[in-house]
């Protein structure tokens, strides 16, 4: 990295010299040189988050590609079991011993004023909130 110019955009880059690419390998990913000191070379990651980094360590020149992964539609439920994803199912529409929200005729809600304990039995407090918690 000591050869690449402040301000040139890199990816695959090594954390520990020599044991190849380890940061900003995500499709459509880049970070930046952000400058150089004596022993460390500045990078602003994609997180906005400057590291530094040993002047030693390599690092591709560019962009990954594959800028439009994220905007790729799945299409059906199939695919994305082939992704190894598995469906999420809602807590109301389990049945009372599967999930504290479940059971209850037709559609109905959670059924509670406030959240339900471990143990089943309603939490007697309301949860504290930012307004709840006094500075001072």
């Amino acid at each position: 990295m000591k050869a690449i110019p402040v301000g040139t955009q890199i990816h695959n880059i090594e954390i520990v010299k020599g044991k190849g690419g380890q940061m900003v390998k995500g499709a459509g990913s880049a970070a930046v040189v952000f400058g150089k000191e004596e022993t460390w070379v500045l990078v602003k990651l994609p997180s906005g988050e400057v590291r530094r980094f040993d002047p030693e360590c390599l690092a591709e020149i560019g962009q990954v590609g594959n800028v439009d992964a994220r905007n790729e539609v799945i299409h059906k439920a199939g695919r994305i079991r082939h992704m190894g994803i598995r469906p999420s199912v809602r807590g109301v529409a389990m049945n009372p011993h599967s999930h504290p929200h479940g059971g209850g005729e037709g559609r109905s809600g959670v059924g509670m004023k406030y959240q339900k304990l471990f143990t089943g039995s309603a939490q007697l407090e309301k949860p504290e909130t930012k307004k709840d918690i006094q500075i001072g």
